[in-house]
């Protein structure tokens, strides 16, 4: 295990009713003039809206509003925020909705301190400072309730990139399981991909002897598991969707990833995909994936023949241990597929034309980049290529 740091001082409040909390809770981490962030829909429908202004009323806040965030959040509606939070002097950003609406949050908190152009974050520069966000979260999935992550997508190009630093993690977070119960069967389903990426991908590491975090992410894999059957044999299951919110928060503020090394490399691929056709960022995954991990399971049959065994239920070929690890690939494949995951490039709207252009922009279009993908193994952009065309 390599040496680390690790602090994660989000505050959460969690169960039913807890959005009742936001006020109490805004002005305990210093809040008095608010920026409400959210996208729109069921948000407005459901009165979460209106019990959120509410309860900020009720602590003596004021508060301005600013809507219309859309799945892969775009860098304009962000300039907006940032415009709007200088004008007003907007102290405190209240995050309501899902990983979108917490990702455009965190980037219009650190615009509005920044003097410079907020897109440097998304080119590598680490966010130092921001103002504090707190999060209302609707939809289990990105995880970004209690990371110090956002990604946001350049309309200029639609490129789609992250961003990370200490100073974006959550003041705190509201989690109610009862409200992601207005979500689809599909959105729910994107909900537990995305969750399952981010743990495959700190699963997948180069770093040896990391047995325990290796088996907190094989225990909330098989959570993921049954608890996504669960949820989607009934939407109205709170305790499904309970245990899938708390998971997709663990998953995802980095204690199962502290003293290993990482792999996003689906992140990153698929990042292409959402940025281009516009599609959810789970489907992206659900087709990403297998991919991405059959042409790499080469670099360590072993571990992923470990996670067919001891997460899919696989029996271990000793003599040929990379069937082992196919099977698992496969079980995951199938059950992406079974809860209501696209499979391939034409189910996600994707073109095989566009392939030279997907890699060429994963490879090279970030500032930071070196024309490569570096994580579990290095990919070349004929590598990703490769990739794009194992999903046809």
């Amino acid at each position: 295990m390599e040496n680390f740091s690790f602090y994660a001082p989000t505050y959460f409040a969690f169960g039913e009713g807890a959005e009742l909390q936001a006020g109490e809770l805004v002005k305990r981490f210093g809040g008095s003039r608010v920026l409400i962030h959210y996208g729109g829909g069921s948000v407005v429908r459901s009165g979460l809206l209106d019990r959120v202004k509410g309860s900020l009323e009720a602590a003596g806040l004021s508060w301005i509003e600013l809507g219309g965030v859309k799945p892969n959040p775009r860098s304009g509606l962000v300039y907006e925020g940032i415009e709007l939070c200088r004008r007003e002097k907007v102290d405190f950003i209240l995050a309501v909705g899902g990983g979108s609406t917490i990702d455009s949050s965190k980037a219009i908190a650190a615009g509005t301190v920044y003097d410079g152009d907020f897109w440097d974050f998304y080119e590598g520069k680490l966010v130092t400072e921001a103002l504090p966000v707190g999060t209302i979260l609707t939809i289990a999935a990105a995880g970004s309730e209690g990371s110090p992550d956002s990604v946001i997508t350049k309309e200029e190009g639609m490129i789609k990139r992250g961003a990370t630093g200490e100073a974006y993690r959550p003041k705190f977070s509201i989690l109610n399981p009862a409200l992601t119960k207005t979500l689809s069967a599909y959105q729910t389903a994107c909900g537990v991909t995305d969750i399952i990426a981010h743990l495959y991908e700190r699963y997948l590491t180069n770093t040896k002897n990391v047995e325990t975090t290796d088996c907190m992410i094989e225990g909330l894999m098989q959570a993921m598991i049954h608890e996504g059957k669960k949820v989607m044999a009934d939407l109205e299951d709170y305790d499904a969707r309970a245990n899938i919110m708390w998971a997709g928060m663990v998953g995802h503020n980095n204690c199962c990833g502290v003293g290993r090394t990482q792999d996003w490399t689906s992140h990153n691929i698929e990042h292409e995909l959402s940025a281009l056709y516009d599609c959810a960022h789970g489907a992206g995954l659900a087709v990403t994936m297998p991919a991405v991990f059959s042409y790499t399971m080469k670099q360590d049959v072993a571990r992923f023949a470990r996670v067919a065994v001891k997460v899919w239920g696989c029996q271990m070929d000793e003599e040929h241990p990379e069937k082992t690890a196919k099977e698992g690939i496969e079980a995951l494949r199938s059950f992406l597929i079974s809860i209501g995951m696209p499979k391939n490039f034409a189910e996600l709207g994707a073109k095989e034309e566009d392939i030279p252009k997907l890699a060429d922009v994963c490879c090279n279009g970030s500032a930071a980049s070196d024309g490569k993908l570096h994580g579990f193994t290095t990919l070349e952009k004929s590598d990703v290529e490769a990739i794009y065309r194992m999903m046809l």
